[in-house]
């Protein structure tokens, strides 16, 4: 198997780990946005708890190193913690000038601060800090959130690694099968244990192997009786010939049966080169749109019958117009290679009687032949597919054909007594 620069579990893992990235970087970077107003909620309580114990001079042993303290007694009056300068490098003025409300927040040369105060005995007690509280926050949630995601994206990886070791396997059997479709040696020993997709294209092999197997023996038979059907007139044209030569067959009657055999054989190369062309037409989309030409069929079944009766002359041919509506889609050259066949068929096994009716935009064709066995029905419009009697031919795929391109079909039912084909 050729080596791939970029396999599928190289590709799904990858989009993991991208997908992890995203995550992990979102995370990081929105998650402690969104938890600001929490983070400054935690704080101002923070801030908070220890005013009421601060001393009105504020003693050293009950400052925090993180919190800076000011007792405002009044504007010329201020005392302040000794850390004051380490938290916020500003007078104590500037200090008082940004606090406004009982807790919030002010910026001082970029840094952020946050501050609560505490009104008592004509004293305002502040406590302040800085954002470092907040920041060391943020990093305590990614760290606690870091290693969940990692234990995450492994237990992600491990999955995805898996299923994509499954499904390569799958596409992998999956490709041998395509391979060898058209080997009938090969085994096929790999069970789908889930009802997937890939299963669905898996019988979908199946089922264009077994397609393949069928066209191939019926192009094999086709051939056979191509062969046997082209064979037959030339081998019964050498024979009167070596016999004329020979002289014992007669001159005339000799040249009469050559001109019969090379009549049939001429029949049969035209009903090939006309299928064939229709097959054309079907397969190139032929621009010609064959539905919107239009003719009067019965005057073409009349020049029909006309060609026939006379090979058939104890039949009795019974033509039935039921209504006015007897123009139909299509060309002349196609209703005639229509008919034609229709009724080429249908003398070789009428016993007594033919008919033809129209009606309600219907042709129907009856013969009182033998019926059609139900097993060859499907396989009757197939050509050089054995038929009634082991015959075969063109003549009724060539309607089947020719029907389809000016937008008709056509049916077979079995009467009681005879055959019926129905076009509509």
């Amino acid at each position: 198997m050729k080596k791939l620069k970029h396999n599928l579990m190289t590709q799904l893992i990858s989009i993991g780990t991208i997908i992890f990235g995203i995550i992990f970087l979102s995370l990081g970077m929105f998650l402690p946005k969104s938890m600001l107003p929490i983070y400054e909620k935690h704080i101002y309580n923070y801030l908070k708890q220890p005013l009421d114990l601060i001393s009105l001079e504020i003693n050293a042993n009950e400052v925090a190193d993180d919190v800076a303290y000011l007792c405002i007694h009044s504007p010329n009056k201020v005392y302040v913690s000794d850390n004051l300068n380490l938290i916020i490098p500003a007078p104590p003025t500037q200090i008082i000038d940004n606090i406004n409300s009982e807790y919030g927040k002010f910026t001082h040369f970029g840094k952020t601060y946050y501050y609560f105060t505490s009104y008592s005995n004509n004293v305002t007690k502040v406590a302040i800090t800085d954002s470092a509280y907040i920041n060391q926050m943020k990093r305590d949630v990614v760290s606690a959130i870091f290693p969940m995601l990692l234990i995450t994206f492994i237990i992600i990886i491990s999955l995805m690694i898996f299923w994509a070791s499954n499904l390569v396997l799958k596409i992998k059997y999956l490709k041998d099968k395509v391979e060898n479709i058209d080997n009938n040696d090969y085994i096929d020993n790999y069970k789908f244990k889930e009802d997937d997709e890939l299963r669905v294209l898996s019988l979908a092999i199946d089922e264009m192997h077994y397609t393949l197997n069928r066209q191939e023996e019926y192009k094999n038979q086709m051939y056979q009786n191509i062969s046997h059907d082209f064979k037959t007139p030339l081998t019964v044209i050498k024979s009167y010939i070596e016999a004329i030569e020979d002289g014992v067959q007669d001159t005339e009657s000799g040249r009469k049966v050559i001109k019969e055999q090379l009549k049939k054989l001429e029949n049969k190369v035209e009903s090939l080169l006309y299928l064939n062309k229709l097959n054309y037409i079907k397969d190139n989309k032929d621009n010609h749109n064959y539905k919107e030409e239009q003719i009067d069929v019965t005057k073409i079944i009349s020049s029909s019958i006309e060609k026939f009766k006379y090979e058939r002359p104890d039949i009795n041919w019974k033509v039935k117009i039921h209504d006015n509506k007897t123009v139909f889609n299509g060309t002349v050259d196609m209703w005639e290679a229509i008919v034609d066949n229709m009724l080429h068929n249908f003398i070789r096994y009428a016993k007594k009687e033919i008919k033809i009716s129209i009606k309600n935009n219907k042709i129907t064709f009856y013969n009182d032949g033998p019926t059609i066995d139900e097993n060859i029905v499907s396989d009757l419009f197939t050509p050089y597919k054995k038929g009634i009697k082991g015959q075969f031919g063109l003549g009724l795929s060539i309607i089947k054909k020719s029907l389809y391109l000016i937008g008709y079909d056509i049916v077979v039912n079995n009467e009681k007594k005879g055959v019926k084909f129905t076009i509509y």
